[in-house]
């Protein structure tokens, strides 16, 4: 999963940056994504051997697909060395080593061959590859016969905040929100005619509500997704506003590590899509 800007530099602050950012996501959505997995599985043709994480980042997605599918090998791509050693260590960790296979790749000059694949899975990366149209031809040219892909996409940022949080002018985050978007954050289409035009046939496409209860990692989770978003929004909003949000990712009585209105939603959309059978096309 990424977040990040598509030619944003890899250096180590900006992996860690985003890393934690990653982690959190997954610890406060891991009901969600075990959920889909499980709905993912029961569109399947038959048991996957072989698992492509495409935009790995840490892992958390990979780590994930290898508990749920545990006959399969998985490779994990990413163009990101940082995020692939952490993803490593991280597998290793889980006793995962042996099953999951890292390729640093920029899928702009070409998705790397890994075999006949039986399960792609690309959450919230597709929108940061250049041209995705030839990346999903070369994606659909790799499927075993019948293989499937699923892409997810963030339809914004979480949202965490009530209008009126007693400092600073109502509507802060609806403007963060604007403003992020305005540059161009997490910009994607619907990918149905995409995948279509690739060599997928539509299985399903859906919009998920998440949501979760407030306790020490949704905060932490909060805290880190608006730090992430403050070092964006340099000239993009209000210097009222710059100076709520510093007050909000701060450690005092305003902090979202601290505020009692603290709330935790955001949204998933969903494709599913299996590569049309050679006779078929």
């Amino acid at each position: 999963m990424h977040h990040h800007a598509h030619h944003a530099p890899h250096d180590h602050a900006h992996d860690e940056s985003m890393a934690e950012v990653l982690d959190l996501d997954a610890a406060m959505n891991r009901p969600y994504f075990e959920s889909l997995l499980d709905r993912v599985a029961g569109q399947l043709e038959r048991e996957p051997r072989s698992v492509v994480d495409i935009g790995a980042g840490t892992g958390t997605g990979t780590l994930a697909l290898a508990r749920r599918f545990p006959h399969a090998q998985l490779v994990a791509l990413d163009r990101s060395a940082g995020m692939l050693d952490r993803l490593r260590k991280t597998a290793e960790h889980n006793g995962f080593g042996d099953r999951i296979r890292t390729v640093e790749a920029d899928l702009d000059a070409g998705l790397p061959t890994v075999g006949a694949i039986d399960l792609a899975w690309a959450a919230l990366s597709l929108h940061h590859i250049e041209d995705p149209d030839a990346t999903l031809r070369q994606l659909a040219e790799a499927m075993a016969p019948g293989g499937t892909v699923v892409v997810t996409e963030m339809e914004s940022q979480p949202r965490f905040l009530p209008d009126d949080i007693g400092i600073g002018t109502p509507g802060l985050e609806a403007r963060c929100h604007e403003a992020a978007a305005s540059r161009g954050w997490n910009r994607w289409p619907d990918w149905s005619d995409n995948l279509r035009r690739a060599g997928f046939e539509m299985v399903e496409m859906r919009r998920d509500e998440l949501g979760a209860d407030v306790d020490d990692t949704s905060r932490r989770y909060a805290h880190a997704v608006l730090s992430w978003m403050r070092t964006g929004l340099d000239n993009a909003v209000s210097d009222e506003d710059l100076d709520t949000l510093d007050r909000l990712v701060g450690d005092g009585p305003d902090s979202v590590l601290h505020r009692a209105d603290l709330v935790v939603r955001g949204s998933r959309t969903v494709w599913i899509a299996r590569a049309i059978k050679e006779e078929n096309r």
